[in-house]
């Protein structure tokens, strides 16, 4: 089966409209398509999805237009601050993800900005403590709850997002960073059965391998919990961009199926 859930349109801060990428998906013998556009947050940042009914409209009349020729979703891209601005029921499935954390002071910490903004959050407001940036991170997922019947956890790991191209920042192979990722991963294992395999970093050319890294994805699979690919694709060339990979990725680290979402929930196929 080839599908992607994680994919963004116009109506957020993706490049290309919900339409134009279902016209691709077709073209490239996709069998569903789910778009997930980034949910409103108390933060209002640019990123956020300005027209949420515009948005669920329109892809649900795009699911009756195209019903012949591919199988659409409705889903949605949840932050830990967007609690209680968005009506669950009116989606198929959520992606639970971390992108930001408020500190004490009220500073607003990115994790998926740019290298450039990373650098000085932990200058500035870490004091140069690279690790406690990710702290801060993990501190933030851990806080993550599904919200839909049929949910996942989005790019468990995106603090490394620049890690390949600044390993400055801070050392993934620390064993503080791994206890941060590990207790941040038990304590999501308990609330959510599916985690996201998301190769949109790579197709970026930011890191060598999908989210998550080798270390977590193996504790993903020894507590018993489930993968779905993604691409996280925010232009529509992307769309199933490393998929290969991705699978070959997992299956070396012990994964025999991938799941893909129906209309009746989450089925696994062979790898």
């Amino acid at each position: 089966m080839l599908q992607n859930l994680h994919t963004h349109t116009a109506f957020c801060d993706g490049k290309d409209t919900p339409e134009e990428i279902i016209k691709l998906a077709i073209s490239r013998d996709f069998d569903s398509l789910g778009f997930s556009s980034h949910a409103p947050t108390v933060l209002n940042d640019d990123c956020e999805i300005s027209d949420l009914a515009g948005y669920i409209s329109s892809i649900r009349e795009l699911k009756k237009r195209y019903s012949d020729k591919i199988k659409l979703f409705v889903g949605i891209e949840l932050d830990c601050y967007s609690n209680g601005l968005v009506n669950p029921s009116d989606f198929d499935y959520s992606i639970s993800s971390a992108h930001y954390s408020i500190l004490k002071n009220g500073r607003v910490i990115s994790y998926d900005y740019s290298a450039e903004r990373t650098k000085r959050h932990i200058d500035e407001d870490f004091l140069g403590d690279g690790l406690a940036y990710a702290r801060s991170y993990y501190e933030s997922v851990s806080a993550l709850e599904p919200k839909t019947e049929f949910s996942f956890v989005g790019h468990f790991d995106l603090v490394s997002k620049f890690s390949d191209i600044h390993p400055d920042f801070f050392d993934t192979e620390s064993p503080l960073y791994r206890s941060y990722a590990l207790e941040a991963l038990n304590a999501l294992s308990k609330k959510f059965d599916f985690f996201e395999l998301n190769t949109g970093a790579v197709a970026r050319a930011l890191k060598h391998t999908p989210y998550p890294a080798p270390f977590i994805l193996e504790q993903i699979r020894a507590l018993g919990a489930k993968l779905i690919l993604t691409s996280d694709c925010h232009e529509k060339e992307f769309l199933d961009s490393n998929f290969k990979q991705a699978r070959e990725y997992a299956r070396s680290h012990g994964f025999g199926e991938i799941y893909f979402l129906t209309d009746t929930g989450f089925v696994g196929e062979k790898i």
